[in-house]
């Protein structure tokens, strides 16, 4: 299985050729896990995004496979178990993509939880997770928990608590679940945008679509849609002139990065913004930290949602605050990434209030919608979507019951962390041979896992760096779809937030290969230069 965007046409054709059993709309990590889950059990399944996969949510998020302990405050302990749960089946599934993250939680002594109240609540928390007993909470004296992170204030620190999460790439997982969905026979398609619903008896049948790389409009016929479009969710429902009852609210979450020298913290820690008692996170990450989340309402454009000058103070105000040792400002930050959350809107409830909990609206056409959800669920919304779909179109075929925690997602031959760490090892003596370092043996296998041989494999000699970058590239056109060189940057190597150096070297060169490949004149090689350095100087232009 290769999905080559080189082979787009042939595509296309399948798409105009075909009638499907299933038309998914929205390429994040909710439309792919529903994509999978569908081929899985046996239904014709077809997926359409109008951007680039994970264009939306799904590469903007705190890249965190969590539990959800701050959903503890509001009494979600359902919500808790469950994704508390999910988090050890997707580790299980991507253990090099999902990886074990402890976790800091300072306490203060005048603000936030007191001891025996957080103890009770990390406790309740492993029950509901069902955390293994080595990985469950321990609790750390003043002195232990300035000991594990010296930096921390420390004129109110009165104890801390160690607990466990899993830190991954939301891009990346959602690109490798969309493969295994194409594995598993789904046809996909990124820059496809519906224009418009196709109806048969005023019921849904399918939808008329946009190539948006070609210009080139036909029909897509389905017995069914779900619409899993995340901020775009009501658009669709406008579409099919069926929004009404409950709707989107948006929420915006901002993330700084910085170099890890500049915010040297031990390990990730969760800790509490003083101004407003407000939870963020600072997480290590390769070379860099990062640092967010905001939770602010949002109505403005869903394209280009931006990190505004207040958003990058809050933060930089929470950390100087929380380590005041080192005076961090607006001129360490390397990068940066704003996201929305599709949240469901709840009558006179705050950002940070509102369920996270994921709700599905069927309208009177049969479009199915899903909205709201966690990053970490993504498998129980789909398994919730196409069993009420399977009951009520589905029933005659008896289909087959959710299998997708038995699926282990591309490149991840593994069958748990100390093999992946085992293969990093490998990677790295090879690498050795080449003149690149250790960390770019982390990298290759965080990001493809075995997949990394067939970008090794392709290593022409050169530059290494640079010859690394035009493998990946190779790579990621014919084994990922990527279209631009934005998809590339941002949503298949993440170099954008978390390598900016290393982009700005290869960049040139990434942009020749582009215009070898796809045949541009030197205008389309001007406009995509000129996309990309803007973008660069945007991750740290705040308006």
């Amino acid at each position: 299985m290769a999905l080559s965007s080189l082979h787009r046409l042939s595509i296309i054709e399948k798409l105009k050729g075909n009638h499907f059993d299933l038309l998914v709309i929205g390429g994040g990590i909710t439309g792919a896990g529903i994509a999978l889950d569908a081929a899985a059990r046996g239904l014709k399944t077809v997926l359409v995004e109008k951007n680039d996969f994970a264009f939306g949510t799904s590469s903007r998020s705190t890249k965190l496979i969590h539990g959800g302990l701050r959903y503890l405050k509001q009494l979600e302990f359902g919500l808790v178990k469950e994704v508390g749960s999910e988090r050890a089946v997707v580790h299980h599934l991507a253990p090099h993509l999902v990886v074990p993250e402890k976790m800091l939680l300072p306490l203060h002594e005048k603000r936030g939880f007191g001891s025996l109240l957080t103890s009770f609540g990390l406790k309740l928390y492993d029950f509901l997770a069902g955390v293994k007993p080595e990985d469950q909470r321990k609790m750390l004296t003043r002195n232990q928990t300035l000991l594990q992170e010296p930096l921390l204030r420390k004129d109110d620190i009165k104890g801390g608590a160690i607990y466990a999460e899993y830190r991954t790439d939301d891009a990346r997982l959602t690109i490798e679940i969309i493969k295994s969905a194409a594995q598993h026979g789904a046809e996909v398609i990124n820059y496809c945008r519906v224009l418009e619903f196709i109806y048969k008896e005023r019921k849904i049948v399918g939808a008329k679509v946009r190539e948006e790389i070609s210009g080139n409009e036909f029909e897509i016929k389905s017995r069914s849609v779900i619409n899993a479009a995340g901020p775009w969710v009501d658009e669709l429902r406008v579409l099919d002139k069926s929004k009404q009852g409950k709707q989107l609210h948006l929420t915006k979450g901002v993330h700084l990065v910085v170099r890890k020298k500049t915010l040297p913290v031990k390990q990730a820690i969760y800790f509490d913004v003083e101004e407003d008692s407000r939870m963020i996170f600072a997480i290590p990450r390769g070379r860099t930290t990062y640092i967010g989340t905001t939770d602010t309402n949002y109505d403005g454009s869903k394209e280009e949602v931006i990190v505004t000058g207040e958003d990058a103070a809050y933060l930089l105000r929470a950390i100087n605050q929380t380590f005041p040792g080192l005076n961090v400002t607006n001129d360490d930050i390397e990068s940066s990434w704003a996201g929305l959350r599709p949240l469901i809107n709840e009558e006179g409830k705050s950002a940070t209030e509102l369920s996270r909990r994921d709700e599905i609206f069927e309208s009177p056409s049969g479009l199915l919608s899903i909205a709201g959800g966690k990053l970490t669920g993504y498998r129980k919304m789909a398994e919730r979507v196409l069993d009420q779909l399977n009951s009520r179109t589905f029933a005659e075929r008896e289909l087959e019951d959710c299998k997708t925690h038995q699926i282990r997602l591309f490149g991840s031959d593994f069958k748990n962390y100390g093999e992946v760490k085992q293969y990093v090892a490998s990677i790295a003596e090879r690498l050795k041979k080449v003149q690149l370092g250790d960390e770019y043996a982390v990298y290759l296998v965080g990001n493809y896992g075995k997949q990394t041989e067939l970008i090794l494999n392709d290593l022409q000699s050169g530059e290494p760096e640079v010859e690394l970058a035009k493998a990946e590239l190779r790579f990621t056109i014919h084994h990922e779809m990527v279209v631009s060189p934005l998809d590339f940057f941002i949503r298949r190597t993440g170099m954008l937030y978390f390598n900016k150096p290393r982009m700005q070297k290869v960049y040139n060169v990434v942009l020749e290969e582009f215009k070898g490949v796809y045949n541009w004149d030197m205008v389309q090689f001007e406009r995509e230069r000129l996309k990309v350095e803007q973008i660069i100087s945007g991750v740290t232009s705040f308006k």
